[in-house]
């Protein structure tokens, strides 16, 4: 099988990942909501302790949890951290659980790019890699980015006839991660929601959506990413004010609008002769739009 059906095969614990998630704005509340459904889909036998332990049976609920599919749909705007969080999740788990694993990010040849007809095998080939994986008792993840670009309603009318026959491959192939018992999750995640197949969606244990981060959040993004400038609270929460949607015609700036966009900017303004400033920073706010959101 072609290695570059991937972008990239991370081993899971994963200390790089692990010191993203502490510079990760708005991670912890994420964390919170999908906690307990990661650890149900990942360890079975855990959830059959629990039902023994509290209600001295085995709960017939737990039998049905075998049933669910191990898909996490992640779901928001563009920038809105979806990708890194997928990859922060999935070693936290791993860490929490004790066990190896490896991350695996489906590479974008398998949307189609010059492969007319040849979709629904690479994605074969995605989904074949991980069953080799997690048949080896480790734990495999696997992002599908841009999900909706390959798992497209095939009620669209201009969808053409391999691309509905790959949408049925990813179907069966997420019917099929249920038999791991526990060794695989898929996370697909989407700036369109709305066009992901229906069929798709009905299998998601988990649906995540990401929005652009709140007052609070600015704040601490600009404060996480200027440590060291000593801004005051004062200028922090100006700086949160300037890119929030009352003074952006209704929308915020993204995570990346702001950690990729405008503190760039700003510090390109006083590079190499000059300190960073606040004045510096709110100048960039000033000028940098937020990206437009994706319909």
């Amino acid at each position: 099988m072609a290695t570059n059906v991937f972008d990239n095969i991370l081993e899971l614990p994963n200390s790089a990942i692990a010191a993203r998630r502490e510079a990760l704005v708005g991670f912890e509340p994420r964390f919170v909501r999908v906690h307990a459904n990661l650890k149900m889909l990942l360890d079975p036998d855990g959830l059959k302790a629990w039902s023994l332990k509290h209600h001295h049976v085995e709960l017939p609920i737990v039998g049905h949890m075998a049933d669910r599919h191990p898909l996490v749909i992640l779901a928001g705007d563009a920038g809105t951290g979806k990708t890194i969080s997928a990859e922060v999740l999935s070693d936290a788990i791993a860490r929490e659980l004790g066990k190896e694993g490896f991350f695996l990010r489906l590479s974008t040849r398998v949307r189609g790019e010059g492969l007319h007809g040849q979709m629904g095998n690479l994605v074969n080939d995605a989904f074949e890699k991980v069953k080799v994986e997690a048949g080896k008792k480790r734990l495999a993840f696997l992002l599908i980015d841009e999900a909706d670009a390959i798992a497209t309603s095939r009620s669209t009318l201009q969808m053409h006839q391999e691309e509905k026959a790959a949408v049925n491959t990813l179907i069966q192939k997420l019917d099929e991660l249920r038999e791991l018992r526990g060794r695989a999750v898929v996370f697909m995640s989407t700036n369109r929601m709305h066009l992901l197949d229906e069929a798709i969606v009905r299998r998601a244990a988990v649906v995540l959506q990401f929005e652009r981060p709140s007052e609070e959040e600015r704040v601490e993004l600009f404060q996480k990413g200027l440590t060291g400038l000593k801004l005051t609270k004062k200028e922090l929460h100006e700086l949160a004010e300037l890119t929030g949607p009352d003074q952006n015609d209704g929308l915020g700036h993204s995570f990346s609008d702001i950690r990729l966009r405008l503190i760039p900017e700003a510090v390109a303004s006083c590079y190499p002769d000059h300190p960073l400033s606040f004045a510096a920073l709110k100048l960039a706010a000033e000028l940098t739009r937020p990206s437009p959101a994706i319909q």
